[in-house]
C-alpha cells in the first residue's frame, strides 16, 4: 500500500491543513503525550484519535508507540516517523507561507542565532537589513547550535548562524568572521591592568561561566584538555545561561567569565569590561551561516554578510 503525505485537507476553523490526517494526529499525540489531550487540541474524540494511530500503523505495517505501564513511548519505527513527519509538517507551512508572501511581497525569513550571536554584533547587522528593508520581515530563535541543526534538518528556521562549520553534507555555510573567546574583567579588578592573564592568574579569579551545553563553555573545556586542563581546577562560583546577566555580574566585579569578545564589544569600548587573552590557550572560532542546500535566497546570505562587515567597523 502506497502512503500518501500530502493528500487530505481537514479544516479546523479556519486554518486548512495540508498534512494527512493520520499524520497530524500523530504528531499531537507526540507532543502531548496523551490521545485525549490530542484529541482536545484537534477538535477530536479520543476513539478518533486511536483511530488514526490505528490506520497509521497499518499503513507503516509497525507499531509508532509502545505501551508500557500506561506510558506512551515512540518505537523505533515511531522515531522514524516523527522525524519525517515534523518535517512534511514544517515544509507544509513553508509552502503557505512562500504563497503568501508571494501574493503580498513580503520576504519572511526564520533565522536561528545562538546566545552568543544574540549578544554580538550580529543583531545588529540583522536588524539594520530589516529596517532598510521595507519587504523583509525577520523572525529570530534563539537556541544552542545542536538544537538550531535540528530546525535547519527540518526546515523549520532557513538559516542558522552559529559559531563552527557543519558536517552535515545536506549544509551549506559561509564564513563571515573570527572571532575569539577571551576572559572578560571589571576595570574593578587588578587583572584589568594587565595585557593578557595566565592560566595560573585565572585559578585564581572567581569564573562567572555559560552552561556545560553551551558552545562556548565547550570550546573553553576542551582548549584546557587539550593542554592537559581540567576545568575542576578552576574556581567556578556561577554558571548561567543569559550573556547579558554574566556581563552585569562581570562588571559588578562579582568575578571574571570566558566570553565571545564580540559578546563584549560596547563595553569593551565604553570602559566598563577587559578582554584579556589567555596565554597559551587558543580559543579562535569561526562565524558562520549555515542553510539547508535547497535554500535558493542566496543573495540573503551576501546581504547578511555584507551588513555584518560594515557593523564589524565599529569593533574594538
Amino acid at each position: 500500500m502506497i502512503f500518501y503525505a500530502f493528500i487530505k485537507y481537514r479544516n479546523k476553523g479556519k486554518h486548512m491543513e495540508l498534512l494527512d490526517d493520520k499524520l497530524e494526529t500523530f504528531v499531537t499525540v507526540c507532543e502531548t503525550k496523551n490521545f485525549t489531550k490530542a484529541g482536545e487540541v484537534l477538535g477530536l474524540t479520543q476513539p478518533a484519535v486511536s483511530h488514526h494511530i490505528k490506520k497509521l500503523e497499518e499503513e507503516l505495517g509497525a507499531p509508532v508507540f509502545l505501551r508500557k505501564k500506561g506510558e506512551l513511548v515512540l518505537s523505533e519505527e515511531g522515531e522514524i516517523a516523527l522525524l519525517y513527519a515534523k518535517r512534511m509538517r514544517a515544509l507544509c507551512e513553508k509552502m503557505k507561507e512562500k504563497i503568501k508572501n508571494a501574493k503580498t511581497n513580503i520576504y519572511k525569513i526564520r533565522i536561528g542565532i545562538t546566545h552568543t550571536q544574540e549578544s554580538g554584533l550580529m543583531i545588529e547587522a540583522l536588524s539594520k537589513i530589516a529596517l532598510g528593508n521595507d519587504n523583509i520581515s525577520i523572525t529570530f530563535i534563539t537556541d544552542t547550535i545542536k538544537n538550531l541543526y535540528a530546525m535547519l534538518e527540518n526546515f523549520e528556521i532557513d538559516m542558522a548562524i552559529i559559531e563552527e562549520k557543519p558536517t552535515n553534507p545536506d549544509f551549506r555555510f559561509t564564513i563571515i568572521d573570527t572571532d575569539m573567546l577571551v576572559c572578560i574583567a571589571s576595570t574593578q579588578n587588578p587583572v584589568a591592568q594587565k595585557a593578557s592573564i595566565s592560566l595560573q592568574e585565572l585559578k585564581k579569579q572567581h569564573l562567572i561561566l555559560r552552561l556545560p551545553s553551551s558552545s562556548t563553555r565547550e570550546k573553553f573545556v576542551a582548549a584546557l584538555e587539550s593542554i592537559g586542563e581540567s576545568i575542576d581546577n578552576f574556581d567556578v562560583i556561577i554558571e548561567v545561561d543569559s550573556i547579558a546577566t554574566i556581563r552585569n555580574l562581570v562588571k559588578k566585579d562579582v568575578g571574571v567569565s570566558i566570553l565571545s569578545k564580540s559578546t563584549c564589544y560596547k563595553e569593551i569600548r565604553k570602559g566598563s569590561l577587559v578582554a584579556l587573552p589567555i596565554e597559551n590557550l587558543s580559543m579562535t572560532r569561526e562565524t558562520t551561516i549555515v542553510y539547508h542546500k535547497t535554500f535558493t535566497h542566496t543573495e540573503m546570505i551576501e546581504r547578511i554578510a555584507k551588513a555584518y562587515g560594515e557593523t564589524a567597523e565599529k569593533r574594538v
